[in-house]
């Protein structure tokens, strides 16, 4: 027994313990420090007092009270930005002719398309990429052969469609060209598969068309006079709505069998025949009349006609895309090297003077020897591809397969988009062609 509760003790009475009970015992001193805090264990006798554990209470904490609301303050003013202590680079210089701005630009070009069977391709090429660019203008365009049939193309479609109407048509006019000539029997020979190029000269009809044209004409192997150029044409262009457009001027030559001059047609007098005459070659097809007159193939006299965009253009940028090159080194031994050389002669032969006569033009203009009148100062351009060009024989204008037809306009646009990175800035300016390359 505890204790502080000896047996002697009276027992306490019934409602205490019953008050005992829920708050324990409450005595009626606190106990002395020492007791509750006796010393170690060590220091303690045996018989030394131990409190009695009180029982558990529930913790209930104290309530505390919200913090009153504080004032309103005005929100903090943003700090201001300190200076910057880095040193600030030094404007640069401003040059001191800087080229002028070109706010919404618009580059006429008169255009001048060489003709050359299938090698046309290659225009179509350089077309389609200047199309893409909308800054340039085509404010008229002459050509020749193939180059009049995709002058006259994309004249129609850009006045019929604008630009994706025209690169459509081009596109078309070429397919079936492809598909047409398809069914003939044209085409290369395994020998020339085998070597890998894109010529006609081991295709033994071609070797047959060349022994019988010594002895027939068109007249009696196509007595008909049947071109199917003329219904490719027709299927794409309308003639009347070309003739009575104003926008872009063309010229489309022929050589006058009679004469044996160049024919210039112009619009609004164009029409399918005057294109037709202008790709009759005469081994081929029989003459194309006009009012009358029997005309043949304009390369001949005038490949392409340049003095009517001098004359007539209202731009003074003149853009050439020959596809016949100029030169070429070297003596032709054999036969067929002979006839192609004859070939890139004579289908160059007008141009060569025409571009001479212009460069005197210029020359004259520039010292102050010769007024502007009818022939006027021309900035001159060229896209070409001469040295691609140089490994294609004669042979290869009458291949009209689809994959070579392919490879011309890749060509051609691949040419179209050198020549725009180096000197699309010259438009409007200044000469691209230097006058050692005029031909």
């Amino acid at each position: 027994m505890s204790p502080l509760l000896s047996d002697e003790a009276p027992p306490p009475p019934r409602w205490r313990r019953w008050l005992g009970k829920l708050f324990g015992p409450r005595p009626s001193a606190p106990p002395p420090l020492a007791v509750l805090l006796p010393p170690p264990e060590a220091a303690l006798p045996p018989t030394a007092p131990v409190l009695l554990p009180l029982p558990p209470v529930a913790f209930v904490p104290p309530a505390v009270e919200a913090p009153a609301p504080s004032p309103p303050t005005r929100p903090a003013r943003p700090a201001r930005p300190r200076p910057q202590t880095r040193p600030q680079p030094r404007p640069q210089p401003r040059p001191r002719n800087p080229a002028p701005l070109r706010q919404q630009e618009d580059l006429p070009l008169a255009l001048a398309l060489q003709g050359g069977g299938a090698h046309g391709a290659f225009t179509w090429g350089v077309l389609d990429r200047l199309l893409e660019d909308p800054a340039l203008r085509f404010d008229s365009l002459s050509g020749t052969s193939a180059g009049a049939m995709n002058a006259v193309i994309v004249a129609y479609g850009l006045i019929d469609g604008g630009r994706p109407q025209a690169r459509a048509l081009l596109a078309a006019f070429w397919q079936k060209i492809a598909q047409a000539g398809a069914l003939t029997p044209f085409r290369r020979s395994w020998i020339d598969r085998l070597d890998g190029g894109w010529s006609l000269d081991n295709s033994p009809w071609l070797a047959l068309m060349d022994v019988a044209r010594q002895f027939v004409s068109p007249y009696q192997t196509n007595p008909l006079g049947l071109n199917p150029l003329r219904e490719t044409l027709l299927s794409l262009v309308d003639f009347d709505a070309l003739r009575q457009q104003d926008q872009i001027k063309l010229h489309i030559a022929a050589t006058n069998v009679h004469t044996g001059t160049a024919s210039v047609f112009s619009t609004p007098e164009i029409d399918v025949q005057h294109v037709m005459a202008s790709a009759c070659l005469p081994f081929l097809f029989q003459a194309v009349e006009i009012d009358g007159i029997p005309h043949w193939d304009g390369g001949y006299v005038s490949n392409p006609p340049l003095s009517p965009l001098i004359r007539h253009s209202n731009t003074r940028d003149l853009l050439l895309v020959p596809i016949n090159p100029p030169r070429r080194d070297g003596t032709p031994r054999t036969a067929r090297d002979i006839f192609n050389r004859l070939n890139e002669i004579t289908f160059n032969a007008s141009l060569q003077h025409e571009l001479h006569s212009l460069q005197q033009i210029n020359s004259l203009i520039d010292g102050g020897l010769l007024k502007e009148g009818p022939y006027r100062r021309m900035r001159l351009h060229r896209i070409d591809a001469d040295a691609e060009f140089h490994q294609l024989s004669a042979s290869s204008k009458i291949n009209t397969e689809w994959e070579f037809l392919c490879y011309l306009h890749d060509l051609g646009y691949q040419s179209a988009e050198g020549w725009l990175a180096a000197h699309r800035a010259d438009l409007g300016r200044q000469d691209s062609l230097q006058a050692a390359r005029l031909a």
